[in-house]
């Protein structure tokens, strides 16, 4: 569709309006500029929203860009204020909540693929390292989890205090760890192998059973306990291999 850079969408004919053509034909039938559009509501001075939305993309890159981009970045974008920022990131996490698979309390975690299927969506755009603690009850079954520590992962980021405080309080049997490599390539470095083998040990002490490590890269993940890379535990619990 053609920008129609001085009358606002609301003059155009009703068949060429994103929101009324998505109610009609359906989003699939949508422009990612028009789809952009309805979120964005209005545009600027002789520029329509699906003008803007279409600016947007450029800029960033597209889609992939969008979703990698800070707040500050997309205010630099000409039509772009920090209200139709904020919209566009709650449609963005929206979208990231829908696709990822249901992890609520109770859940049964049987296997590594299944914490990659939960948390991939929900961190594979981000370009800061998150590292994160899933706490189990004895039937692997999930209790709750907590963010640990955002940027790059060392000893005194991850502290084994921090990380077993939760899981002691709640009582956990067994947990999970998991981080992202915004790089895209989930091979573990010597930091990464130091430090599980670091809090694994600090759970043998504690009595809870550390069952693996993954580590979540672009759209592919990599398995301590899978690879066999889990140290020998004292502690009877079975892991997840």
């Amino acid at each position: 569709m053609d920008e129609k850079p001085v009358k606002g969408i609301q003059h155009w004919p009703k068949g060429e309006r994103p929101r009324e053509r998505l109610l009609e034909e359906g989003p699939e039938s949508l422009t990612e500029a028009q789809l952009l559009a309805i979120l964005l509501r209005v545009g600027r001075h002789q520029t329509s929203a699906v003008g803007v939305g279409r600016d947007l993309l450029k800029r960033v890159g597209g889609l992939q860009g969008l979703a990698n981009r800070s707040v500050r970045e997309l205010c630099a974008v000409p039509g772009i204020g920090p209200a139709k920022v904020a919209q566009i990131m709650a449609a963005i996490e929206l979208g990231k909540r829908v696709l990822a698979t249901p992890l609520t309390k109770g859940t049964v975690i049987a296997n590594s693929q299944t914490v990659f299927e939960h948390y991939y969506p929900l961190l594979r755009d981000l370009r800061r390292e998150v590292f994160k603690v899933i706490l189990l009850d004895a039937k692997h079954a999930v209790i709750r989890e907590k963010t640990v520590s955002e940027g790059s992962l060392t000893s005194s980021l991850v502290h084994p205090r921090e990380v077993f405080n939760e899981a002691v309080r709640e009582s956990a049997a067994a947990v999970i760890f998991l981080h992202n490599h915004p790089s895209g390539d989930p091979k573990p470095s010597k930091e990464d192998r130091a430090l599980t083998a670091r809090l694994q040990d600090a759970g043998d002490i504690l009595g809870v059973q550390v069952l693996d490590h993954v580590i979540i890269g672009d759209g592919r993940y990599v398995s301590f306990a899978d690879e066999g890379w889990m140290s020998p535990s004292s502690l009877s619990c079975q892991s997840l291999r």
